[in-house]
């Protein structure tokens, strides 16, 4: 029987050409995606959550004037504003008053912009609003049925509105998809939610697994086992063939025969490479959910562009990640060490995804 780590030729050849591309990438570091860090105020306290957010938090929100003079200043006059996406992030982007606010002095500045949301507080008011201010993106998390979405959000209203949510955004002309973090409890619901979201009208859907960071990191009960790992990916891949909808894998993790069968493409964390990011006390980082340890400046004393032009050496140069189990792995070309995300404070590997696959097969 086929393993995930007989990878076949043509995908061998394939690996090759895109390791090039990649690294050629990391030379030019083309600013795509910039996310920011508006809040960490959230409405819910999700049992999964990559930070700890919740409603009462000390670190007070950034003020719109400092992320715009930093865009204004150090970001606007190297880029074109028509390929270089912001997304508003949290916490709760809905949290903050001036949502509209936000979105319009980035879309008066010819940015494309979009958020990403639990759906609690968007109502249709809030979203015509939303609109109106030239959004152009959303992401909705939903993660199950109704009762283990709500279980996993601990708010029993927070399925029913974020399916309103959705279901508002399917009758508008923006692109939006629907995210899912996928658990040992809703692994058994994917069938279910994947009519439920095909009937609803929704287009595009993404998966991921939980990162073992932040509060999730005290719920290892939610981590698929080894076995539910493996059969995700089937799941995902004989999606993709039905093409009822667009579903694909989220953007972690190297997964060898599986590669370009549950995404349109190669593994490819581009942290530091093409996306950047300002967090709510003006750090300069990558995707919102690294660790502090690899923060590479702060726009209250740093120049962004110096810092993104200069600076993410740990980015752009991976080989510092070819320790522990990732030093004498066959696939440490393709890989890189796995996202950035899933380092810990001391740059140790939390999870590789081959592995877990490959414990998969075996059971």
């Amino acid at each position: 029987m086929k393993g995930v780590e007989d990878i076949s030729l043509k995908k061998r050849l394939g690996l090759e050409l895109f390791r090039r591309y990649k690294k050629n990438e990391a030379i030019a570091h083309k600013l795509n995606y910039l996310f920011w860090e508006c809040t960490l105020r959230c409405n819910l306290a999700c049992k999964h959550c990559g930070s700890d957010c919740h409603k009462n938090m000390r670190q007070a929100d950034m003020p719109l004037k400092d992320f715009l003079e930093a865009v204004d200043k150090s970001i606007t006059p190297h880029v074109n504003t028509h390929e270089t996406m912001i997304v508003i992030t949290g916490g709760e982007p809905l949290m903050r008053n001036d949502l509209e606010q936000c979105g319009q002095e980035l879309y008066n500045r010819e940015y494309p912009w979009g958020f990403v949301s639990n759906g609690l507080a968007l109502s249709e008011k809030r979203l015509v609003n939303l609109l109106k201010s030239g959004l152009s993106a959303v992401t909705i998390s939903l993660d199950g049925l109704e009762e283990a979405h709500n279980t996993m959000r601990g708010n029993r209203n927070s399925f029913k509105q974020a399916f309103n949510a959705i279901s508002m955004l399917t009758k508008t002309d923006i692109v939006f998809d629907v995210v899912t973090c996928v658990t040992s409890n809703t692994f058994s619901q994917l069938n279910f939610l994947k009519d439920l979201l095909i009937k609803t009208g929704v287009k595009k859907w993404r998966i991921f697994t939980v990162f073992p960071i932040g509060r999730a990191a005290r719920h290892k009960d939610l981590q698929l086992s080894p076995q539910q790992f493996k059969q995700l990916f089937d799941f995902i891949k004989n999606t993709r063939k039905e093409k009822a909808i667009d579903l694909s894998y989220g953007c972690e993790g190297f997964l060898g025969e599986y590669e370009t069968e549950v995404r349109d493409h190669f593994y490819f964390c581009h942290a530091g490479i093409n996306i950047g990011s300002i967090l709510v006390d003006g750090s300069i980082s990558a995707c919102p959910n690294l660790r502090s340890n690899f923060t590479q400046g702060n726009i209250y004393k740093d120049d962004f562009w110096e810092v993104w032009s200069n600076r993410y050496q740990p980015f752009r140069n991976r080989e510092w990640m070819k320790q522990g189990e990732c030093k004498d792995c066959k696939h440490f070309r393709y890989c890189e060490g796995n996202g950035m995300h899933l380092r810990d404070e001391e740059g140790k590997l939390l999870f590789c995804h081959l592995k877990r696959i490959k414990e998969g097969e075996s059971i």
